[in-house]
């Protein structure tokens, strides 16, 4: 008989998370679709469709290494995204506060690079012992990862920028400003990643050590 693939049991601190997320993305949207801002409710319903990727990944992931994706990089995932668009999409559009990019940024790169390091382990996980990926090969896998994605972000806010006329880089005439925004986020989401980075390696081979 062939083993069939079980989805993983998540723990029920996890599963309460992501329901958490999931009640807050909501209500932050159905608020502001009666206070008239609809395109702030369609981007809650998005986010919302995207806190099930791991549920995804294991419907529609079949035999591949996606499946293998640790449930708890969708915790991380999905507390971000919740802060992300309940706080700061709130504190952008409010106040005038203009710090919470900061955290943003930082914390993207960081789960991107722990994602990341998960993703490099569990794709070599069907290789043999002597063929597997060391710890540093993983956290170097997961820094370009990391650092990539952060890159591809700054790519997305240019051409959104360009395309629609939105100032998603703070760029202003005869100014450095939107240069200055831009770095800022790439050496935000790099400091991320080097932190994800290293507390994910680790982390994970701390386990690893304490198991054997």
């Amino acid at each position: 008989m062939k083993k069939l693939n079980r989805i993983p049991t998540i723990p029920a601190s996890h599963q309460v998370t992501w329901w958490v997320c999931r009640a807050a993305l909501f209500i932050w949207g159905t608020v502001l679709l009666f206070l008239g801002y609809t395109t702030e409710f369609l981007e809650a319903i998005f986010a919302i469709i995207f806190t099930h990727l791991w549920d995804m990944f294991q419907l529609f992931g079949g035999k591949s290494f996606i499946t293998k994706v640790p449930y708890s990089i969708m915790t991380y995932l999905n507390c971000f995204i919740a802060f992300g668009v309940v706080v700061g999409t709130t504190v952008n559009k409010f106040t005038n506060f203009d710090y919470i990019d900061v955290p943003e940024h930082f914390f993207a790169g960081f789960i991107a690079a722990a994602g990341g390091y998960e993703l490099a382990v569990v794709i070599q996980s069907k290789q043999p012992k002597d063929k597997k990926i060391s710890p540093a090969l993983a956290s170097l896998f997961a820094l370009c990862f990391a650092v990539t994605i952060t890159i591809a972000w700054e790519y997305y806010e240019f051409t959104m920028d360009r395309l629609y006329g939105l100032n998603l880089q703070n760029s202003a005439y005869n100014s450095e400003s939107g240069l200055i925004d831009t770095m800022v986020d790439l050496i935000l989401g790099s400091v991320g990643a080097l932190t994800g980075m290293f507390v994910t390696a680790f982390t994970k081979n701390k386990v690893r050590c304490k198991k054997k």
